[in-house]
């Protein structure tokens, strides 16, 4: 018997198109349209609604492994970029299953409703194991994603798109994502029942250089007594200066480190002069290596994911962490003086270093999780810590 669905009903509704000329079929969700970036895999099994609006992500298509996305729903609390209208994160999402109705209390929206406010093209239904095997293989691709609710597309067009962009190395994704001006943070973290808070006693100065910052980074400097100034990547070192911070965070953020480090290595380099706290994460911690000397590499897959084993060699501890970069820091590159903290259980690339003898250090990881597990929470009261023994106060408890 002929069918009689509608002819958009006998045809896939979205497509991912690799560089390599490869293309998966799929059912399309979310924005309708499409978007390039390089295509990567996420292992987490909770926290999709902050993975895609981690401003790391910018440029990137993210493949989730775990198969039941978008159950819990989205809210408004749970996104991680400062500036939500700005849409800094994920250009794209893969699921295995189709998106169910949510089932949570704090659900405010449905997935589906929720990617297309944001502009996140969207597709569902294929093989995401299959495609992590690829991308494991080969390495995270280049590619176009792409919704047409109609189910036409014009493929040789996707196919070379896709070939033709250039990819994430080389790109300065930073000032696109970051603030557009200074501002001031004090929002303390979330609480079981009572939601977020805003912070009483501020007596530490902290200025957060913002790569692309993280809104639970913020959070937790500002529950260990800090006021939060946030200021745009490319501001200089005499701008922060001025502010006379107790300590300098470099934030995370997304594209290539050498490219960001054009502007940001020399502002880096000259708050080096002084003895100014600096702690870094993710991107951050990349442009601290760059301005201490060393190199930074492209990985084959990145590390995504918050499930990665991490060993920190001053507590000889191992602690399970969030992870979200496709580059890291060369540890053959460190130069005399700067000391590798921590490394990856996994491969064992860098994921923190120090400068000796100075109140200076970095992680590649993500300590302040959101998602992920809060092994690492400790590091941002080492941080204090050197802002404390700076001011001649006691050090609290890293744990």
């Amino acid at each position: 018997m002929a069918s009689t669905a509608p002819w958009s009903e006998t045809r896939p509704t979205a497509l991912l198109v690799l560089a390599d000329g490869t293309v998966i079929e799929g059912r399309g969700l979310g924005a309708a349209g499409s978007a390039v970036g390089e295509v990567c895999f996420n292992t987490a099994l909770t926290g999709y609604q902050e993975i895609l609006t981690d401003p790391s992500y910018a440029g990137q298509i993210v493949t989730f492994t775990f198969p039941h996305i978008g159950n819990v729903g989205t809210n408004d609390e749970d996104i991680e970029d400062l500036n939500p209208a700005a849409r800094a994160g994920a250009v794209g999402a893969i699921f295995k299953a189709d998106v169910t109705d949510p089932s949570n209390y704090r659900a405010g929206e449905h997935l589906d409703r929720w990617l297309k406010r944001r502009g996140i093209v969207a597709l569902a239904g294929i093989d995401t194991r299959a495609l992590t095997s690829l991308l494991r293989e080969k390495g995270a691709a280049n590619a176009v994603i792409a919704h047409a609710p109609d189910g036409r597309f014009d493929v040789e067009a996707l196919k070379k798109e896709a070939s033709e962009w250039g990819g994430l190395v080389g790109l300065d994704l930073a000032k696109v994502v970051t603030s557009g001006q200074s501002s001031t943070w004090t929002e303390t973290p979330w609480v079981w029942s009572e939601g977020y808070a805003e912070a009483r006693e501020t007596p530490y100065h902290i200025v957060t250089v913002d790569y692309g910052v993280k809104r639970n980074i913020l959070r937790m400097l500002s529950s260990l007594g800090a006021k939060v100034t946030v200021v745009p990547a490319t501001a200089s070192a005499e701008d922060i200066l001025a502010m006379r911070p107790d300590g300098v965070f470099l934030s995370n953020g997304p594209g290539d480190p050498a490219a960001t480090g054009a502007y940001a290595v020399p502002m880096i380099r000259e708050l080096l002069k002084t003895e100014t706290p600096v702690f870094g994460i993710c991107l951050g911690h990349q442009m601290l290596a760059l301005a201490l000397g060393a190199r930074t590499v492209k990985m084959h897959q990145g590390h995504h994911g918050a499930n990665h084993p991490v060993k920190d060699f001053t507590t000889g501890k191992v602690e399970i962490v969030s992870m979200n970069h496709g580059f890291a820091v060369d540890s053959d590159s460190l130069p005399e003086g700067v000391e590798e903290t921590h490394v990856s259980l996994f491969d064992g690339s860098n994921c923190g270093i120090s400068l000796a003898g100075r109140p200076v250090f970095s992680v590649q990881h993500h300590p302040e999780a959101s998602p992920g597990p809060q092994d690492s929470h400790y590091l941002f009261r080492r941080f204090i810590n050197l802002v404390r023994e700076k001011k001649g106060e006691p050090a609290l408890a890293e744990r």
